[in-house]
């Protein structure tokens, strides 16, 4: 197309002169230099969620560890409330990082926050023992958790408009798709990693170096990712931007905190109530349910974990056929149809995981493990696609972290709090029919973006 500006591998650098592009001239970008902007973003998420498999199945040790003076169940409590923290600080990760990605450039902020990821995992690794150190070490373990948090308030918002300005309309959804896989990997190898050693390490051995080991792998893997990422040029929608206040003489614009909240109000909220269903329905599976199956159904641990291991490799293997399901499709359709499955058959699945035997509650968890797949393919691109170019990253971080702080993190310890209160085993399923209903009602509101120029940039081939 003669009129297409290009981008040239390896520079990110338009063909046509700055004053020459206006907002309808549509961009083409070299397919090996989406590829390595693809893979670089799902690092990044691949690790903060390898911390997440790592963490979620060492509670028992790392809370013998930090808090050995404390009962069995006060050391879980207190360990997974180390582990809460992180998401207290989330939110404000995501409004320091989100503006600041919208001022400086996507490339440089998912640099920074790829740094703070890998050395906050990579510090838990080298914090001593309390044993050594008293309470000093749940003190660093608590920081390290907040770094690790405040850099993933700009990781998934900043991973998903990096994708999302660098894919081609027509397959924004497939390309988005790799940043979830992305996710189902890291905490596959995460939980892996961690099984092996908690089935194969004497206890002691364990408790005294072998946990270690999983969060010390975090310092290479960052460094490998981050010299992926500065390899890359800038997205050629924010290059753009920056193109045109340089046409024009200007400087490039710096937008504030209240300038994602001016006029995006429906944005936001469309982006909240999406979140909520897509975590509530993800922590709901990844996070609590290897708890419910070991707390409430007495089931084996080690059993519910690979069993849940092998229902994450399923996903893994429909995710990117999904991707391409909401090119086709759309986006509304893929999310519609994940929402009305959770309402229809939550309750279904939760019944069959407690019939007990292995082959009811592999099924169960797959049929949730599928259904979550809709989302997990359709957020990445649907989301950046709720708003316009210069405030895209920070309007998308704010709202993603406010509603994964709010609802999604705080899935686990609410459904265990009302099982508690009631004795209802039923609760999960209730909760992610509510969780439906919100996310249905947010997909009827919103306009479909597959295929189409994203809001402020020009048409993308």
């Amino acid at each position: 197309m003669s009129s297409a500006t290009s981008i040239a591998p390896g520079t990110g650098r338009s063909s046509a002169p700055a004053k020459d592009r206006t907002s309808s001239e549509p961009t083409t970008t070299d397919p090996a230099l989406v590829k390595r902007a693809v893979k670089a973003a799902a690092l990044g998420n691949a690790m903060e969620w390898f911390d997440f498999g790592v963490y979620g199945y060492l509670t028992a040790t790392l809370g013998h560890v930090f808090f050995p003076s404390a009962s069995s169940t006060a050391q879980v409590l207190s360990t997974l409330g180390t582990f809460a923290a992180a998401f207290l600080v989330r939110p404000i990760g995501g409004a320091f990082f989100g503006p600041l990605g919208d001022r400086i450039g996507r490339q440089r902020v998912l640099a920074i926050t790829m740094i703070m990821m890998s050395a906050g995992t990579f510090a838990i690794g080298l914090i001593p023992s309390h044993d050594a150190i008293g309470i000093w070490a749940p003190v660093l373990l608590i920081v390290a958790r907040m770094v690790q948090g405040f850099s993933a308030g700009g990781e998934y918002g900043g991973a998903c408009t990096f994708i999302a300005e660098y894919a081609p309309d027509k397959r924004r959804g497939f390309f988005g798709s790799f940043l979830e896989l992305g996710t189902n990997a890291g905490y596959v190898a995460g939980a892996a990693l961690a099984t092996v050693l908690t089935t194969t390490m004497a206890t002691d051995d364990l408790y005294s170096w072998g946990w270690r080991l999983p969060f010390l792998i975090a310092g290479p893997l960052g460094l490998v990712g981050l010299y992926v990422r500065m390899k890359l040029e800038e997205t050629p929608a924010f290059k753009k931007l920056a193109d045109e206040a340089e046409a024009k003489e200007k400087s490039f614009p710096k937008p504030k905190l209240k300038e994602m909240f001016v006029g995006n109000a429906q944005p936001m909220f469309l982006c909240i109530a999406l979140v909520l269903v897509f975590n509530v329905t993800d922590y709901m599976l990844l996070s609590y349910m290897p708890t419910f199956l070991s707390e409430e159904l007495h089931y084996d641990a080690t059993h519910g974990t690979l069993i849940l291991i092998g229902v994450m490799l399923l996903m893994m293997c429909v995710q990117l056929p999904m991707g391409l399901a909401n090119d086709r499709f759309g986006h509304r359709w893929v999310i519609g149809v994940g929402c009305v499955g959770f309402l229809a058959l939550s309750v279904p699945a939760l019944l069959l995981i407690q019939q007990g035997s292995t082959w009811a509650i592999a099924f169960g968890l797959a049929a949730l493990g599928l259904l979550l797949v809709s989302f997990t393919s359709s957020m990445p691109s649907t989301l950046p696609a709720l708003f316009d170019t210069k405030v895209r990253y920070g309007s998308l971080a704010v709202s993603f972290n406010l509603s994964v702080s709010i609802f999604g993190g705080t899935t686990p310890l609410v459904v265990a709090s009302l099982i508690a209160a009631t004795g209802n085993l039923m609760i999960p399923a209730y909760y992610m029919m509510a969780a439906a209903v919100i996310g249905g009602i947010a997909v009827w509101r919103m306009k479909e973006s597959a295929g189409k120029p994203l809001p402020g940039s020009p048409p993308a081939l």
